[in-house]
């Protein structure tokens, strides 16, 4: 096979033009305000109710503030590259659809194939953390679900009258799933309206939380500001802080999850960077505001639970508040997993349309006008995972695949500035080069941050996703013109 065909490009026109041929495009009904609340409904979730606690209780301390603030500075610089990208190729699919038109087909599909880890697990770890919160919430109504229902399949669980157990499946994960992909399956405009009533309600929630937990802060919690080293890289100190920043940015891939509905906006061009720098700007606010409260509220040591919103409210001895946190967090793990089951069909799709995956993919359903099938088996696969895996191991698997998408989106903003100049840019990235390889800069830092064992899964799943590429993929592609 002639190295021509791994390295051919799509040009910015075939690309812009994909999936609307013969009216079998995917429906345009997303605005401004659903594509920012589409990022919002992504990024406020995970991020302020489960990982700010762990993040500050292992890592950072009460200096996570200053992690989620290099976190939003490094996707600040990405998030203008993403803006840049997504007005000029509204298409579906994300950096992957970016990679095809300026570096080629193979490193087109290891992006893409690195997307749908990074989409699938994410949803699945989120959907573990939802069970909890959904058995806590029960819990103080009096309804207890049987442990054994309640976690990973194999999982030792301790049932009321002292003994163990091994779980069969984490039940209400699975239910979650499924009842989203439902949503989802019989059209985006339906369940973006669900979505945006969700988002509306745990901003609102998140909004009191800041609101009334400032009255409730003892700024005796916050000495020592950056807690001293261990000894350890990453356990404290200013390593501690790169390690935070690196453990949340698995918050930050909504503004991502914006770019994969492009093909769905009504006004791309306009709207798409309205979409991913507003979500972005406004929930980076939100989350410093959030982690200063919280570690303010309570000690840091405190608050490496699986519900910290609920620990630091709980101290304030407001109980219809920590009630009201329960259900706010629900409704924010709930858009999470939306968002993120929206992100990977529409990456399959693009994929599949280049036909590197099985056609299926790439079906609409003539009434609908969603990917119907393979959003069905998105969402199986992605409930079966939940079901029998734990969330420690699920959430260790997605953020060093934001970031290497993250860094190659930068890499093609420099590489179409040089390789096609006078194409129309209806938003420009500012200060180029800068901008770019300071997201590239960051991406890079914040990758280090992670564990070996975290590159050690991200070589396996790569190496899979080529065996599958040059046994199917590169055979069956629709290769087109290479450049000249």
């Amino acid at each position: 096979m002639p190295i021509a065909q791994f390295t051919a490009r799509k040009s910015l026109e075939a690309i812009a033009a994909s999936g609307e041929s013969h009216g079998k495009g995917l429906s345009k009904t997303l605005g401004p305000w659903s594509l920012t609340g589409l990022g919002i409904g992504c990024i406020i979730g995970a991020g302020i109710f489960v990982l700010t606690g762990k993040a500050a209780a292992s890592y950072a301390g009460p200096a996570i503030s200053l992690s989620f603030i290099l976190s939003g500075v490094a996707c600040a610089f990405v998030g203008l590259c993403y803006a840049e990208l997504a007005a000029m190729i509204p298409a579906s699919g994300s950096a992957y659809t970016y990679a095809y038109a300026t570096v080629g087909e193979i490193f087109a599909w290891i992006i893409g194939w690195d997307l749908i880890l990074e989409y699938g697990m994410g949803a699945a770890t989120v959907a573990v953390g939802w069970s909890g919160y959904f058995s806590s919430l029960l819990g103080g109504f009096g309804i207890h679900i049987p442990p054994e229902w309640a976690d990973a399949t194999g999982q030792m669980v301790k049932l009321a009258d002292g003994t163990t157990v091994s779980a069969i499946c984490n039940l209400p994960a699975v239910l979650i799933v499924l009842i989203l992909t439902s949503l989802l399956m019989f059209g985006t405009r339906e369940s973006t309206a669900v979505n945006n009533i969700m988002v509306a309600f745990k901003l609102f929630v998140v909004g009191v939380v800041i609101v009334v937990g400032a009255f409730y802060v003892d700024k005796a919690h916050w000495q020592p500001f950056i807690p001293a080293n261990t000894g350890t890289f990453g356990s404290f100190g200013y390593s501690g802080i790169l390690r935070g920043a690196s453990v949340v940015f698995f918050a930050y891939i909504g503004f991502d999850a914006v770019s994969t509905a492009a093909q769905e906006a009504k006004q791309p061009q306009r709207d798409m960077p309205i979409g991913i720098l507003g979500s972005l700007i406004i929930c980076t606010i939100l989350y410093v505001l959030m982690s200063l409260v919280m570690t303010g509220m309570v000690p840091y040591q405190q608050l490496g639970v699986a519900d910290p919103v609920a620990v630091a409210i709980d101290a304030t001895g407001i109980g219809w508040l920590s009630v009201l946190v329960k259900f706010a967090a629900l409704a924010g793990l709930t858009t999470v997993i939306f968002v993120l089951l929206f992100g990977q069909a529409r990456i399959l799709f693009s994929i599949a349309q280049d036909r590197l995956l099985p056609a299926f993919f790439s079906e609409v359903h003539p009434r609908f006008r969603t990917p119907f099938a393979s959003q069905a088996l998105i969402g199986v696969v992605v409930a079966l995972i939940a079901a029998t895996f734990p969330i420690g191991l699920l959430g260790e698997m997605v953020s060093i695949g934001t970031l290497f998408a993250f860094l190659l989106v930068c890499v093609a903003v420099l590489h179409l500035r040089r390789s096609a100049p006078g194409t129309k840019r209806p938003f420009r990235t500012p200060g180029v080069p800068w901008v770019p390889l300071s997201g590239i800069g960051f991406s890079l830092l914040l990758m280090l941050g992670l564990p070996l064992g975290t590159w050690v899964r991200l070589v396996v799943w790569l190496v899979a996703g080529l065996v599958i590429y040059f046994g199917y993929g590169h055979r069956h592609s629709l290769v087109p013109e290479p450049h000249t």
